[in-house]
């Protein structure tokens, strides 16, 4: 399986109705943490739910974050987030 192309250091694969989700992008807002989405379930978007299935044991887990190293993680918290794009970016986020 082909790592989805990305032009932001952090990608959130996501659903709209999951809660832990939800939770990781509220508590990214709230640093102003820069990140894109990719909605999983969204038409056009088999790919990245194929992807997300591939790096999860086949299972459709979200969020699984994709970095701009081509690493990844599946349901991580913010401060984890957080710490990877000052790894990538030498900023202070």
């Amino acid at each position: 399986m082909t790592t989805p192309e990305t032009s932001s250091h952090v990608t959130i694969f996501a659903t709209s109705w999951c809660p832990f989700c939800r939770k990781l992008r509220e508590r990214l807002d709230r640093t102003e943490t820069p990140y894109d989405v990719v909605d999983v379930e969204a038409d056009g978007n088999e790919d990245a739910a194929a992807w997300v299935e591939s790096v999860n044991g086949g299972n459709r887990v979200v969020p699984t974050v994709l970095y701009s190293d081509g690493t990844h993680e599946t349901n991580p918290e913010a401060s984890a987030v957080r710490a990877k794009l000052r790894e990538l970016t030498g900023e202070e986020v």
